[in-house]
């Protein structure tokens, strides 16, 4: 359908977005298009980029014994654990 889409056309089509959106404001919408694309490249690169992490394979699991005990939790009494405690993003009740 577009594969047809020459110089004549683009031409065309920019004299429209003149006509409709004036002068003045092609800029600022051209503008602002390019920070919207910026961003959403961004984005997916972060997205993509966490899902990497996510993916890679984990790290073997630690056993807990008598050695794992540094002397600061041994002295309060804590033991390090081989799976990291759940975050929690809600709120404790009062």
């Amino acid at each position: 359908m577009f594969s047809r889409l020459g110089a004549p056309e683009i031409l065309l089509i920019l004299v429209v977005f003149i006509l409709v959106f004036g002068a003045k404001r092609l800029p600022d919408m051209a503008r602002s298009l390019g920070q919207s694309m910026r961003i959403l490249k961004t984005e997916t690169r972060a997205m993509r980029a966490r899902e990497d992490e996510t993916t890679a394979d984990p790290p073997p699991a630690r056993t807990d014994s008598a050695d794992d005990v540094s002397p600061e939790h041994a002295a309060l009494g804590r033991h390090q654990t081989s799976t990291p405690t759940p975050f929690r993003d809600t709120v404790e009740p009062r």
